[in-house]
């Protein structure tokens, strides 16, 4: 991992609350020569000590919510191409040079298609919530996709551009939305998705938590 100071390169953007677990080994899997944000959404388990000691750069963001964290990192990046995963280890960093490679002239976004590698790393209810949203995205929006961009991998100015974006849980559907109204190409790449390597997550753990984040993507329009 590299400080993130520099216009060229990749800077990968982690919101976290509460990762202390899962994060060394994220971290560890980061390919070489990109630089690490760690955005601390109000964790209580040492999430920015354990970032800190393994190199990654860390912001605060006091608010919580997803998009008001995954924001604050971008904001906080200097380099042209910015990517975004979760810190619970649900996905492999080292298959974002993969998507980066795709962002070539044209295309303005690339994001992740996840790909269970085994059931339990995606419940039924997160999974037909999901499906639900992203194919109302390919009706009503026209966009070539079939999950909500877990991983994506996106040009920083064309992001920031966009303005203020959903700050929980419907961040990654307004942000798709948003992209397909500014005229965006987007593609869509398979990634491989397994179970977090720690604790329980906030969304999917539970149909409480994917209620909740639905109730944030219905609220998007």
């Amino acid at each position: 991992m590299t400080p993130s100071n520099e216009q060229s390169g990749v800077t990968v953007v982690i919101p976290c609350r509460d990762e202390a677990g899962a994060l060394p080994g994220v971290l560890a899997a980061i390919p070489d020569g990109y630089r690490v944000i760690v955005v601390d959404n109000g964790s209580a388990d040492g999430t920015a000590d354990v970032a800190r000691s393994a190199g990654a750069a860390v912001v605060a963001e006091p608010v919580p919510g997803y998009g008001s964290a995954v924001q604050t990192g971008i904001h906080a990046a200097s380099t042209s191409i910015v990517a975004v995963l979760d810190g619970d280890g649900s996905m492999d960093p080292g298959e974002l040079p993969a998507l980066v490679a795709e962002l070539g002239p044209g295309v303005d976004m690339v994001v992740g298609r996840r790909r269970p590698e085994h059931v339990a790393a995606w419940p039924w209810h997160a999974r037909l919530g999901n499906h639900l949203v992203a194919a109302r995205l390919r009706r009503r929006y026209g966009l070539p996709v079939h999950d909500v961009a877990a991983m994506r991998v996106v040009r920083r100015q064309r992001l920031l551009a966009l303005g203020p974006l959903h700050p929980r849980s419907g961040y990654p559907l307004e942000l798709l939305i948003a992209a397909a109204r500014s005229g965006w190409r987007l593609v869509e790449r398979d990634i491989t998705y397994r179970p977090r390597t720690h604790g329980v997550s906030k969304v999917s753990g539970s149909v409480r938590g994917t209620v909740r984040a639905a109730r944030d993507f219905w609220s998007v329009r």
